[in-house]
């Protein structure tokens, strides 16, 4: 492609050599450079794109787009200076591709929890209904019925544009993503045109990146700012930052509750280990999923399908068809007769929403028993939130396991340790710390009677452990199973 072509939409503040030249592909990683290259340098959280920039120049990159030209330049090079790499890449992937989100009817998810069952609820709806539809997830990628392997909550902007290319071209007419913090802040997102927006809740989380929550709010605040006019920004009036995301937003407002007036309004019926039946608008239905928290994340699904042109009664006949994600409220027996539920919760408010779940389930029927929760907290990720993890499962359990999750690069046992600070010195009979998470996973159930309910939080769908750098197989369901 032409170069000029592909710097259209970006904001160029100075241009060093021939514009109008022919790239072969479009890079940002120096290691994948290679003879006619254009190489996108983006400072990122550990490494500078703008050091590597001589480097690609003799790999054979024949384009550079940067923050600044560089004193040194080469005879031959072109070099475009630009206001911010990082939007700049977004803005040159979606180009390089075709600006494939012009083609589809795109709708993106933000907040703390619920961002990956509300993404996956509706692709499946839609696929439901018959669509051709794709999926961004933490999960799994999906162009259509073809799976693609998922590395990251949002992918880099090349990856992204590529998936969405790719459904284009697969005939998918609506897509649904998950929207990272991450990405939002790090501008993975340029250069797409999003058809709606959906805030699910802010609690604490990524806080070892954001620092703090007013900029964790920021982030996710700026997708909504960045919506169009055409769009519509669907947002959780049970969560206190639901308006705040609306307050600045140019796209169609709407909101969504459990608990007061809004566009959607949900009221739990009745509830169950095997379901619950809700009303939404006043629209009646049974539904294989549990938890308030999943009544928010259905009532989310419905206003969005309605705001996509579905009819509402159809919209409900076809959660009702629908089962929860893998890893979210996953409710297994084992062969002697125990339950689990295996869930992702790995933030201290998703923790207490399937706690507090499981004890208003078990409460109110005398033939369940204890609730022993088996939870962890990974490692070299937000340590604030270690003694929280602990302190929630304790108040809410009968019995608590704390065991290890992702340990990275941490000692497994010095996680552990930040865990317990959260834990009184009356609460530590309750307590047992196992390190091996399939230890812990056996013990909860040698412990467990038949009545009673295992809960097993952290990782959900993952099916590995990482360990210093290595991702070893592990699987929650499989090591309760066995």
């Amino acid at each position: 492609m032409r170069l000029t072509e592909l710097i259209e939409d970006v904001d160029v503040t100075r241009i060093w050599g021939d514009p109008d030249i022919d790239v072969t592909d479009v890079c940002f990683d120096s290691r994948k450079v290679k003879a006619g290259s254009l190489f996108i340098a983006v400072k990122g959280t550990t490494v500078d794109g703008h050091n590597y920039i001589e480097k690609s120049i003799h790999d054979g990159a024949k384009a550079i787009i940067c923050n600044e030209i560089p004193d040194k330049t080469t005879i031959g090079v072109t070099y475009v200076a630009v206001k911010d790499s990082s939007t700049a890449l977004g803005e040159v992937a979606s180009a390089y591709y075709g600006r494939p989100s012009d083609h589809l009817i795109l709708v993106g998810v933000t907040g703390t929890n619920g961002k990956t069952t509300i993404a996956t609820l509706l692709y499946k709806l839609f696929k439901f209904r018959g669509y051709k539809t794709g999926l961004l997830s933490t999960v799994c990628n999906f162009v259509d019925d073809e799976e693609y392997p998922s590395t990251h909550t949002t992918p880099d902007p090349l990856e992204l544009n590529e998936l969405l290319a790719k459904m284009v071209k697969k005939g998918c007419s609506r897509v649904f993503m998950e929207v990272s913090s991450h990405s939002i802040d790090q501008n993975r997102i340029a250069g797409l045109r999003f058809d709606g927006g959906i805030f699910t809740n802010l609690t604490r989380d990524h806080l070892d990146y954001h620092k703090t929550m007013d900029a964790y709010l920021a982030a996710k605040k700026k997708f909504f700012d960045n919506l169009p006019p055409s769009a519509f920004a669907l947002t959780n009036l049970d969560d206190r930052n639901g308006k705040v995301m609306l307050q600045n937003t140019k796209a169609n407002k709407y909101t969504y509750s459990t608990t007061t007036l809004a566009d959607f309004k949900c009221k739990i019926e009745e509830l169950s280990f095997e379901g619950m039946d809700l009303k939404i608008n006043n629209i009646e239905a049974s539904l294989s999923f549990v938890g308030k928290f999943n009544a928010a994340n259905l009532t989310a699904v419905f206003g969005a399908a309605y705001l996509l042109q579905v009819k509402p009664q159809e919209i409900m006949l076809a959660l009702s068809a629908l089962s929860p994600v893998n890893g979210r409220f996953q409710r297994i027996t084992s062969p002697d007769g125990k339950m689990a539920i295996i869930d992702y919760a790995h933030t201290p408010d998703a923790l207490e929403n399937v706690i507090s779940t499981i004890n208003e389930i078990r409460i109110g029927n005398k033939r369940y028993g204890k609730l022993i929760t088996v939870v962890g907290c990974g490692g070299d990720r937000d340590k604030g939130k270690r003694p929280q993890m602990a302190k929630i499962a304790v108040k809410g359990s009968d019995n608590v396991i704390l065991t290890s999750d992702n340990p990275r690069t941490e000692n497994p046992n010095d996680i552990l340790t930040d865990m317990l600070a959260g834990v009184t010195e009356k609460e530590q009979s309750k307590v047992l710390v196992i390190e091996n998470r399939s230890s812990a996973i056996k013990t909860a159930r040698t412990l467990a009677s038949v009545n009673d309910i295992i809960l097993i939080a952290g990782k959900g769908h993952e099916t590995y452990q990482e360990i210093n750098g290595v991702k070893h197989h592990f699987n929650d369901a499989e090591e309760f199973l066995i």
